[in-house]
């Protein structure tokens, strides 16, 4: 790959930048203060939540299946709140990316599974906005990682062939399937690693063109 050919840089969301949306901690979390049967909860969970993650279901038909599918003594808007507080900024990377954006030279697209509530929350939460020129999410386009078709319909948005872009995504899974697929690709590990290969692609970016 010549390095002045790569054009787009595409990121996953959850691992990277912020915490995973509903992760398997902030179901066990869930659990103990709603006072839930988490085997039960998670079995649930299991069976629909990629159900939910391609747009096929809303919020809330999740929350009947594997929530409210007994009465409670609590409400659901509580529970949504819950899930919605477990969405962090990890340390470094999102503020340092939107900062390194301004003149890095190339366009920042997010290839990433959510359901649709989650998604706009945390887009409109942590003005993701101003990191990515695009999202390509699971909710969004019907289909999910790793589905090969997710990445080749990222890259059709783009105009852009694998040689011209590289992945980072904390699961070594779907950093693969990237690979596979022609993408140079890397499994997202900390701050400080994911920074020193940016800084890398920017540099060479700059020297090859200049």
């Amino acid at each position: 790959m010549q390095i002045s050919d790569l054009k787009i840089l595409f990121f996953d969301i959850g691992g990277v930048l912020l915490s995973n949306g509903w992760g398997h901690e902030s179901r066990l979390l869930a659990a103990e203060k709603f006072g839930l049967d988490y085997k039960e909860m998670d079995q649930l969970h299991n069976f629909i939540f990629n159900v939910y993650e391609i747009g096929s279901i809303n919020l809330d038909q999740y929350l009947d299946t594997v929530i409210f599918n007994h009465p409670r003594d609590f409400v659901r808007e509580d529970f949504k709140e819950f899930m919605y507080a477990q969405s962090v900024e990890l340390p470094g990377m999102l503020a340092w990316l939107k900062e390194w954006k301004r003149d890095c030279g190339f366009r920042i697209i997010s290839i990433n599974n959510e359901g649709k509530e989650l998604n706009d929350y945390r887009v409109q939460k942590f003005k993701l906005h101003t990191c990515f020129d695009a999202f390509i999410s699971s909710c969004e386009v019907k289909m999910r990682k790793p589905d090969p078709r997710i990445f080749e319909l990222a890259m059709g948005i783009a105009q852009a062939t694998p040689s011209q872009c590289v992945y980072f995504d904390d699961r070594i899974m779907f950093a693969n399937m990237a690979k596979k697929l022609g993408l140079r690709a890397f499994q997202h590990t900390g701050f400080e690693s994911t920074k020193e290969i940016l800084e890398d692609l920017k540099k060479e970016r700059f020297e090859r063109v200049s």
